[in-house]
């Protein structure tokens, strides 16, 4: 397609979509969010440093070292459940810059022999984030390691972290078709110089995983995510012949319902589905209760989800936090006690965040689920 005016207000990515909308026809929007987020020349998650004030988004880490200490002190203790082996695998999904595991590592130190047996293994596609985490783990004294995809991280007993991981998987929408009784997968098309949601032409079956309470009604749009499925198969394999548990912490909803959480951010305000294609973090709502079933299904006891407010308190948060204010200065303990109060009040991130966990080879559920396995 010839380039004109313009063009001069479109991205490198919006280009490129736009000359596959026009070779191919509209594409899926799963297809168009994935290419946003991980295409390997224009991808926002290739190119980008999204987080802290020069980006787009913070994240828990970010706000309290607490949040990653408690984690650290969370996989200690998966790992004396494990009976504590000689080896173990401690993966992070996305570990934006390294922080988590940082705070992790620092706070597990006080549980013996947890960290002597400890390899990091680190999935990022992002050569600009890797070099973050490098940096930021520069001191650690565990081997750490970095992966492309978690197929890639050895065999072995293994606690796997993934704190806002899931939500920027793809996800797909479909439409319900009131006049045909069926649903239409949406699908982006480009007009009059800019990208439009559509609907497909096509009659589209939903996976049954993907279910909502009640009968749909026109206009009604059902979101799925695709890729939790194999995500949670890939744990299913590696945990077949060692144990395994995992820790989702992202914001979510745990009940079907019908709607659309598809949303845009950049510097750090909401943005346009279509702003600056590339440049742009869309992420997408957490359905929680889809992955309890998933892993389910796949052989794994489930825990949770909790609220993360009330996960952090139940680990110990205020402790934690209290601790640190012994020996901080007045402003000091002004930015903790806001910094913990974000993570847990209601209003902020403690309801709207949840945390989920799934285990296999393990007797005793993890901290501090207790008793509270998955229901419906």
């Amino acid at each position: 397609m010839p380039s004109d005016a313009s063009d001069s207000g479109l991205t490198p990515l919006a280009l490129k979509l736009r000359r596959a909308i026009a070779e191919r026809g509209p594409i899926p929007l799963h297809d168009y969010m994935a290419a946003c987020l991980y295409d390997p020349e224009h991808g926002y998650y290739r190119k980008r440093n999204p987080l802290g004030r020069g980006g787009d988004f913070i994240t828990a880490p970010e706000i309290s070292q607490v949040f990653g200490e408690l984690i650290g002190l969370w996989a200690a203790q998966v790992w004396v459940q494990m009976g504590q082996p000689r080896h173990v695998r401690l993966i992070e999904l996305g570990p934006g810059r390294g922080t988590l595991m940082a705070d992790a590592l620092r706070a597990a130190r006080v549980v013996p022999g947890f960290l002597q047996g400890t390899a990091v293994h680190l999935v990022e596609s992002s050569e600009m984030l890797r070099e973050t985490q490098k940096a930021t783990l520069a001191r650690s004294s565990v081997s750490v390691q970095w992966h492309d995809d978690l197929t890639q991280v050895p065999e072995g007993p293994a606690i796997v972290i993934a704190n806002e991981f899931l939500d920027c998987l793809p996800v797909r929408q479909f439409v319900f078709d009131g006049a045909a009784k069926a649903w239409r997968e949406r699908v982006v098309t480009f007009s009059d110089g800019d990208f439009r949601l559509a609907r497909s032409a096509h009659v589209a079956q939903p996976p049954s995983k993907a279910v909502s309470h009640g009968a749909p009604q026109d206009g009604d749009i059902l979101e799925h995510c695709p890729g939790i499925a194999p995500l949670v198969a890939t744990f299913a394999a590696r945990s077949a012949d060692a144990p395994l548990a995992a820790l989702a912490i992202d914001y979510g909803y745990t009940k079907p319902a019908f709607g659309e959480t598809l949303q845009a951010v950049r510097h750090h305000k909401f943005a346009g589905l279509f702003d600056a294609p590339g440049q742009t973090d869309l992420t997408a709502h957490v359905d929680f209760a889809l992955l309890a079933h998933v892993a389910q299904d796949a052989g794994f006891d489930v825990f949770g989800p909790l609220t993360m407010g009330e996960w952090l308190l139940r680990l110990g948060v205020e402790a934690r936090a209290n601790q640190l204010l012994a020996r901080a200065s007045a402003e000091e303990a002004r930015a903790i006690a806001q910094s913990i109060a974000r993570l847990v009040d209601p209003a902020q991130m403690g309801t709207l965040f949840k945390v989920l966990s799934w285990t296999r080879g393990i007797s005793d559920p993890p901290p501090p689920f207790g008793g509270q396995g998955w229901k419906e």
